[in-house]
């Protein structure tokens, strides 16, 4: 090899050729996870990932993260790949929703012939839960369509009972 060759090559080149051979060699997947973060990224590649990084957090009996969580869950049950989940949103509805309400609300769907939680047909793309203003009041934002469809927002308030957290009712507030 000449001088000009060596001089050209790439720092992280024998990074990657190292990484390589671990993984050819077949090792755990611990050691080719290993190898694999020792090859530096693009630095392009690295910009997206951090900025593709999302946290979620939530509390223990805190009513805010108890309607994200039910809202959560039930929206993933209703856009389930596989289709939806009638079982789980039955659940869940069962768990979350004091029987009074639960009992209103499927009323109002027969006669609406929408969902009553979400207050659609359809499953929002995007929602936002938040602290309401009166006590025991949680703001719920539903978002529907996105791409080449009209985005339209959906606010609902949901109440919830004082002592347990179960929810008592679901109005809708305004639509854009």
């Amino acid at each position: 090899m000449n001088r000009n060759t060596s001089a050209r090559r790439r720092p992280g080149r024998r990074v990657a050729v190292a990484a390589g051979l671990v993984l050819a060699l077949g090792l755990g997947a611990a050691a080719q996870a290993t190898a694999q973060a020792a090859v530096p990224a693009p630095a392009k590649a690295s910009a997206k990932a951090s900025a593709a990084s999302r946290s979620i957090s939530g509390l223990n009996g805190d009513v805010v993260t108890q309607v994200a969580d039910f809202y959560g869950a039930y929206i993933d049950a209703k856009d389930d790949a596989a289709g939806p989940d009638s079982a789980l949103a039955k659940a869940l509805r069962a768990h979350y929703l004091t029987p009074a309400f639960a009992k209103r609300l499927s009323a109002w769907e027969k006669k609406n012939n929408v969902d009553g939680v979400l207050r659609a047909q359809n499953v929002p793309v995007r929602w936002t839960v938040s602290e309401g203003g009166d006590s025991g009041e949680i703001a719920v934002t539903h978002t529907f369509g996105g791409g080449e469809s009209p985005t339209v927002t959906t606010s609902l308030v949901v109440e919830l009972e004082p002592v347990f957290g179960d929810v008592t009712d679901i109005r809708t507030t305004t639509t854009r």
